[in-house]
């Protein structure tokens, strides 16, 4: 079965909802959402950016009934209070130790590349600790510190509201991700110090103005961890030719996102929306940036994705569709899993 590193999911939150501290949940197999370990073990899900998003008062909310239009971000998403966003953040970040403290044999909180290949090579999950939307993170960045001691090693500076550090791109279907200003001053010493000790910065959810400011500011690869392509699908969630031409220059990567509002070419929230659809992006990824740049970020356990994978069980539909499609065994094995570990042994160590 082909082993598949995923860019990210939502996993820490749906169990935090759950109010489920200690992952029993994820562990023993709920059958919820999208992923828990037996899922994961079917699917061949051997890793990924376990990301941690702390909810607002106002989330996004559907038009319609789900299956005639998108969704939107009025009446405006957010903001966040620090001092609850800082303590959902360990919480969540407690979830994801705690796992790997009782069940290493099960998920490992990996630090660096080695370790990654180390857990998988082992059967364990490799779970990166990623933050979507730094509200937990004060002007000093003091958190950050202790939050890259806990594991951190991957960070979007904003989620899609404005924060501290920068704006992010609405919620609406069409739309374009010149929206808002760039990175704040601290917003661009969070990029600086993210660089110094090795924290990958991650642009999905940016807006145009600060994918600039990141872009011009970092040493590093530019990455956006689970965006599709804006061309197919005029979501300001997903990347311009420019921003897929940057990232390819940086020597960086595109996680393809499962989210059927930002796959399809109507922008509905469908949940029977083709694997073909998912190749489409791929291709266009592939033609505008190498088959080096290109990887996986499912959103899973937060959003819609398509029936035909369903949860982490369904990936290999996903890597038959690949194959289907006159995929090559290398190019498959890049896109599944060889890419994200390249880039991180480039980012993180």
């Amino acid at each position: 079965m082909q082993s598949i590193f995923d860019g990210h999911n939502d996993t820490l939150l749906r169990l935090w909802r759950a109010k489920d501290r200690d992952g029993t949940r994820f562990l023993d197999g709920d059958g919820e959402g999208h992923i828990d370990l037996p899922r994961a073990r079917a699917g061949g899900l051997s890793g990924g950016l376990f990301a941690i998003y702390v909810p607002g008062e106002v989330e996004p909310k559907v038009i319609g009934d789900g299956n005639d239009g998108g969704i939107t971000d009025e009446p405006p998403i957010g903001p966040v209070d620090s001092s609850f966003a800082r303590r959902a953040t360990l919480e969540m970040a407690s979830i994801l130790l705690r796992m790997a403290t009782v069940r290493p044999d099960a998920i490992r909180v990996c630090r660096t590349a080695a370790e990654i290949e180390g857990a998988q090579e082992a059967g364990a999950i490799a779970a990166v600790m990623h933050i979507e939307g730094a509200e937990a993170i004060g002007p000093d960045l003091a958190e950050l510190d202790v939050l890259y001691a806990a594991g951190l090693r991957s960070l979007g500076p904003v989620w899609s509201r404005s924060n501290l550090f920068g704006q992010g791109v609405p919620f609406r279907f069409p739309s374009h991700p010149d929206h808002g200003h760039g990175l704040t001053d601290e917003g661009k010493a969070l990029v600086r110090r993210c660089n110094a000790l090795g924290i990958m910065v991650d642009l999905a959810h940016l807006n145009e103005a600060g994918f600039r400011d990141v872009a011009a500011i970092t040493d590093a690869p530019l990455v956006a961890s689970h965006s599709n392509v804006h061309a197919l699908s005029a979501s300001s969630r997903n990347l311009l030719d420019w921003q897929m031409a940057a990232i390819a220059e940086s020597g960086g990567l595109v996680g393809l996102n499962y989210a059927v509002g930002f796959l399809r070419e109507d922008g509905r929230r469908v949940s029977d929306t083709p694997l073909t659809t998912m190749i489409r992006h791929l291709d266009a990824m592939i033609e505008a940036m190498g088959e080096g740049c290109v990887a996986l970020g499912s959103d899973f356990d937060g959003a819609l994705i398509p029936a035909e994978i369903g949860d982490a069980g369904g990936l290999p539909a996903l890597v038959g569709a690949m194959r289907q499609a006159g995929y090559g065994e290398a190019l498959v094995e890049r896109i599944c899993r060889g890419n994200w570990v390249d880039l991180l042994r480039r980012t993180i160590g």
